[in-house]
């Protein structure tokens, strides 16, 4: 069984994570993601510098919640 960096720890609590480390845990691709920010589904990203753009770890622990929690709600098995 594969373990996501959730899971084993290696995903920061709190701190900043940049893009690629967010597409680790949403598999999603690039335009999409951006999308997604752009549409205010996907959380605020903030310039760290010019040319550099990270999201709150904790926005990104709070997606995967949200979209964890939607999940089980939307399984057929969820409203027995």
């Amino acid at each position: 069984m594969e373990h996501t960096i959730i899971e084993t720890g290696k995903f920061p609590e709190i701190g900043f994570v940049r893009l690629t480390q967010v597409l680790a845990v949403i598999p999603v691709c690039k335009a999409s993601w951006w999308n997604g920010v752009k549409s205010g589904r996907y959380p605020k990203s903030v310039k760290l510098s010019p040319r550099c753009t990270a999201w709150k770890a904790e926005d990104i622990r709070a997606l995967i919640k949200q979209l964890s929690e939607q999940a089980v709600g939307d399984s057929p098995n969820a409203h027995e």
